[in-house]
């Protein structure tokens, strides 16, 4: 059918607007930033352990005056790369009795990847902030129109001014879970652009490959930690 229309995009019914400066802002002008949040093994603590994590969960969310949301995804964990460094490192042992130990868990990590579906869990903690914009009215539309560089100003304004309020609760919120004794890291854009991307296409996401085994306490999601924004 030559004369049909092209169907919309599927980005235009996403609430997203865009994502810049480490900060996803929604068709309504609101704005999100997402910590990525290490876990901790609460089954292997103490009581004593337990009870001062619920206390300090607790506390943080008492110490909270906005709304904020917890998500955990699931991703298969590729770690062909790990298993190839410990063959590295299986070629380089003299110990026999060590060569023996080392081969014997290569074999054992293999065969267990094989037969199962090794995932890692990810946590994130979703903080908004939402600021309620004055509405100008027709004849501040009709100005708008004519002054379209003061009219972008005025937007990029708005946004730096929201923007820092929000890395005001995200340093509130980093502080609580820190310390409960958990580590955060906020999102960059590009880490940001990769959630969007791989929590809106679950099958096309790749899986996360791990090469070494401490890489599995928190898995990041993109680019250096130096280059952030």
């Amino acid at each position: 059918m030559a004369g049909s229309k092209p169907t919309a995009s599927t980005q235009s019914f996403l609430d997203i607007a865009e994502i810049k400066k480490g900060v996803i802002v929604l068709q309504d002008g609101s704005m999100r930033s997402v910590l990525v949040v290490a876990a901790t093994n609460f089954s292997l603590k103490s009581g004593d352990e337990q009870n001062a994590l619920i206390s300090s969960y607790q506390s943080l969310l008492n110490s909270l005056d906005f709304p904020v949301q917890i998500l955990m995804q699931s991703r298969k964990l590729d770690i062909g790369g790990y298993l190839e460094k410990m063959r590295g490192v299986l070629q380089s042992q003299t110990n026999e009795l060590l060569r023996l130990q080392t081969q014997e868990y290569i074999e054992y990590v293999g065969k267990l990847i094989e037969f199962a579906s090794i995932m890692n869990k990810t946590f994130y903690v979703i903080i908004p902030f939402s600021s309620s914009p004055i509405s100008a009215g027709f004849l501040g539309r009709v100005a708008s129109m004519f002054n379209p560089a003061g009219n972008i100003k005025q937007k990029d304004e708005g946004f730096t001014a929201g923007r820092d309020e929000l890395m005001r609760r995200v340093d509130q919120v980093a502080g609580e879970l820190s310390s409960m004794g958990l580590r955060t890291i906020v999102l960059n854009t590009e880490e940001l652009v990769e959630l969007m991307y791989n929590s809106y296409n679950l099958n096309a996401a790749s899986p996360i490959r791990i090469k070494h085994i401490d890489e599995l306490e928190m898995v990041r999601s993109g680019g250096p930690e130096g280059d952030r924004e």
